[in-house]
């Protein structure tokens, strides 16, 4: 009870005040960092639950996943990469921000409605991981996994380093990350889910989904900040 007495009383002379228009934070606000009216910046667009593109209403799955679904069987996203999300992420993943992960896991998490058994997380190969310091998809699916209460493992590696993905269509995409990743264990659960920063094309989770498919897993869901269109070449 003191812990709370302190904290309250802690808070009303110190309040918090939000990243992004420096007013204080409401008490209501969900997120410890976003007032209540930018928190609406970040707010949910309808998508394809199963692909995660943009749909003029919600549907289980749109014209283009019926056509060719995805190996994925849902996708969560915070929104496109775009304005003040995709600065956050550029700042987690190209900055040293790696605290940021928090601040992105705490606008994801509560979009999740599905319990998986494991969280999982796209793997960088050992060269940029030495360069950079961390892998950011590491750093989100430990911080989703303790906001949800799931367990969080490392299953994938990446074998071959290859070329950034900037400029490539979905054909060039997919032809890039073949036979880059491997299972470093055994998978003993059905169910689990593999955290990205952005996702656009969908080739490395593709890869990433193939090798839990075919060994074992039933189903697979994917969980990442940004969800962008495709490449109108592809």
């Amino acid at each position: 009870m003191l812990t709370d007495w302190i904290k309250k009383h802690t808070t009303y002379l110190f309040p918090s005040h939000c990243e992004l228009c420096h007013m204080v934070i409401e008490p209501e606000a969900f997120h410890p960092q976003f007032c209540v009216t930018c928190q609406l910046r970040f707010a949910p667009t309808i998508r394809c639950r199963r692909c995660g593109l943009v749909t003029p209403e919600v549907t289980e799955m749109c014209g283009e996943c019926l056509v060719s679904p995805p190996l994925w069987t849902r996708l969560y996203c915070v929104g496109d990469y775009q304005p003040p999300l995709a600065s956050y992420v550029h700042r987690l993943k190209y900055e040293g921000q790696y605290w940021q992960a928090k601040t992105l896991s705490g606008l994801l998490a509560p979009r999740i409605d599905t319990r998986p058994d494991l969280i999982t997380f796209v793997p960088v190969h050992w060269r940029r991981y030495c360069y950079r310091g961390y892998n950011q998809s590491e750093h989100l699916a430990w911080q989703i996994s303790r906001e949800l209460a799931i367990p969080c493992d490392a299953v994938f590696k990446k074998v071959r380093s290859t070329p950034r993905q900037q400029g490539m269509d979905k054909k060039q995409r997919r032809n890039n990350v073949r036979q880059a990743f491997c299972l470093t264990k055994a998978i003993e659960v059905e169910h689990i889910a593999i955290v990205d920063d952005v996702l656009t094309t969908g080739s490395t989770v593709h890869q990433l989904c193939k090798l839990l498919l075919g060994n074992g897993v039933k189903t697979v869901d994917i969980y990442c900040i940004c969800r962008t269109p495709e490449p109108s070449n592809r």
